[in-house]
């Protein structure tokens, strides 16, 4: 029986692995310019972090986590998002001591068991920011400008962004009665889950993604009109960044994030280009986390960008991201002779930097020629003794078909004046 991949995973094959090389070098050159610095933490973590950070009511400890006791009969659980992996190693090493704030970024690996559709697999990859020791809603702005230059310098148009403020814990706690108050003539008619979600935390039933508790929500109060004159000074300081920045923005007193541990800002960056799941980042403000998982209080600002739905977004808007990167050399050889000398000299170029291929099935010259064709090399050229003692060989442009005489001694030079072939 045929072993095939799990439902909701993806393979990414070698005519599709350019893309994301072009995604992820442009996200290391984005970050260089807003002088973030890479994290990288690992892909399982303990149980707890997730209950503890992402929070026990939201749908992705309740329903979505890959967890499992491993040998030692401790409970594991696979990253489901980055954020509380990065607040950990924050306070694990002590990165708040350094000087503040503390700017980082990865991209990496998360687990979901979700239904997959488009753009939404179980094993999937995220981008993050995650920004710790300002409280300004100026640092607010800027991730949210650099969420959005990332979509500029990758061609992308049509995004909105949407913002709300869903307070402090202070606010919250009479807007959780309100909502409690609102909700308890229809607890027959919530889901299970939202029931549970009723004493626990109710703000979390206006994230329930089933339509008779959509409807019943629709008509909850909103949070914006509930804030605390702090949160509101907050907000309105965001709304006057994102002003002067001249990024335009629409606030949506809807937005409550599919997580727990927000505070005060909220955000999403919407697209009509993907389908009807339309969010293809989001993130927000996180101040109480820090000290939730252990670490002094550290106001954090963040967000979390799925590279498969950035991915199907480009290609559903026609986006070119170039092609998959073909050899600079293709050289062919004739001979047991020219077999061993062009052992040598494809290892002396490429330790010059030259991308080159040779023939490793035994074909004939005709066919080493074909492939060469067939993987696209941009020059090839053909050794024999001939070549071997004049030190001599044509070297044949693939795309024009002009030939060049050069010596086998100068070839990397060569393709050091071209200055890399294009």
């Amino acid at each position: 029986m045929q072993i095939k991949a799990p439902r909701g995973t993806h393979d990414v094959l070698p005519q599709e692995s350019y893309k994301w090389h072009k995604i992820e070098s442009t996200i290391k050159e984005l970050c260089q310019d807003f002088d973030y610095k890479e994290i990288r933490t690992p892909v399982f973590e303990h149980t707890e972090l997730f209950e503890r950070g992402v929070g026990e009511t939201t749908d992705v400890v309740q329903k979505e986590m890959y967890t499992f006791l491993d040998k030692g009969d401790r409970s594991i659980t696979l990253r489901p998002e980055g954020t509380a992996s990065v607040v950990r190693s924050l306070v694990e090493h002590s990165i708040y001591a350094q000087p503040l704030p503390a700017k980082l970024y990865y991209v990496t690996p998360c687990f979901r068991y979700e239904k997959p559709q488009a753009g939404r697999l179980r094993a999937f990859h995220q981008f993050g920011v995650e920004v710790f020791g300002a409280e300004d809603a100026a640092l607010d702005a800027e991730i949210i400008s650099l969420a959005l230059e990332l979509f500029r310098r990758l061609g992308v148009t049509g995004v909105e962004l949407e913002i709300n403020s869903i307070g402090c814990p202070e606010c919250r706690k009479a807007y959780n009665q309100k909502l409690r108050d609102y909700f308890k003539p229809h607890l027959n008619d919530l889901c299970e889950t939202c029931r549970q979600r009723y004493e626990k935390n109710p703000l979390r039933i206006l994230d329930c993604k089933q339509q008779s508790c959509k409807d019943i929500y629709n008509s909850a109060p909103i949070l914006l009109d509930n804030i605390c004159p702090d949160c509101e000074s907050h907000f309105e300081r965001l709304k006057a960044c994102l002003d002067v920045m001249g990024i335009p923005y629409t606030v949506d007193g809807t937005i409550v994030r599919g997580l727990d541990y927000y505070t005060r800002t909220v955000f999403e960056i919407v697209s009509k280009n993907i389908g009807a799941q339309g969010t293809v980042c989001g993130g927000g403000r996180y101040n109480g986390l820090v000290s939730e998982l252990g670490g002094p209080e550290l106001p954090a600002v963040g967000f979390g960008l799925g590279m498969e739905r950035l991915l199907l977004l480009l290609e559903n808007l026609e986006i070119d991201l170039g092609g998959v990167d073909a050899a600079d050399l293709y050289i062919g050889h004739i001979g047991e002779r020219a077999d061993l000398y062009v052992q040598k000299l494809v290892l002396d170029l490429r330790r010059q930097g030259v991308s080159v291929c040779r023939d490793y099935m035994n074909r004939s010259v005709k066919a080493q020629m074909k492939y060469a064709d067939k993987i696209g090399a941009k020059y090839t050229m053909v050794l024999g003794d001939n070549e071997i003692d004049e030190g001599l060989a044509k070297l044949k442009n693939m795309e024009t078909g002009d030939t060049t005489e050069v010596k086998l001694d100068t070839l990397g030079d060569f393709f050091k004046q071209l200055g890399g072939v294009e």
